[in-house]
């Protein structure tokens, strides 16, 4: 640290946040490989259990971009997990539905990432982990519930290799 360093007058909250939550996804997905699902697949299928639901919802639910979101579905969809159907409520749209064989994996696969969550939970004593969930949910309800307009893109640092 040089002479020009500033002070820092608080703790770096975007890395602790940010790191945090990239280990996680990392362990989500490697957990999520085993039965051939990725975060997106499982996002996908959890949300469109919950009700009818259009592509274009669920790419909103999911944060996906339209290409990667078509992406996602046609891996479903070869997998036989899911597929694409005319909505119910409104014949012009259409929905992704979920096979039996999708329900299962689903099924599967929350209990994998309810396991990773857990699993990093248990590493804090009981009244952390309360204290933590507390505060995240008190941030994502209020303060940081919505993002800054921006001019461009907020996106993570590469990581050097080592």
């Amino acid at each position: 640290m040089t002479a020009m360093t500033p002070t820092r007058t608080e703790p770096d909250l975007s890395f602790l946040l940010d790191h945090s939550s990239h280990v996680l996804r990392t362990r989500m997905s490697a957990a999520l490989a085993e039965i051939g699902l990725t975060a997106r697949m499982h996002c996908v299928l959890i949300h469109a259990l919950e009700e009818e639901r259009t592509q274009a919802q669920l790419a909103e639910i999911g944060d996906m971009d339209k290409t990667t979101m078509v992406v996602t579905v046609d891996a479903l969809e070869e997998a036989g997990l899911a597929e694409r159907r005319p909505s119910s409520r409104d014949r012009r749209a259409r929905i992704i539905a979920v096979t039996e064989e999708g329900a299962r994996v689903a099924e599967q696969s929350q209990q994998i990432v309810d396991g990773v969550h857990q699993r990093a939970l248990d590493t804090l004593p009981a009244a952390a982990r309360e204290s933590l969930l507390n505060a995240l949910n008190l941030l994502v309800s209020d303060h940081l519930a919505e993002p800054a307009a921006a001019p461009r893109s907020a996106r993570r640092a590469r990581q050097r290799e080592m």
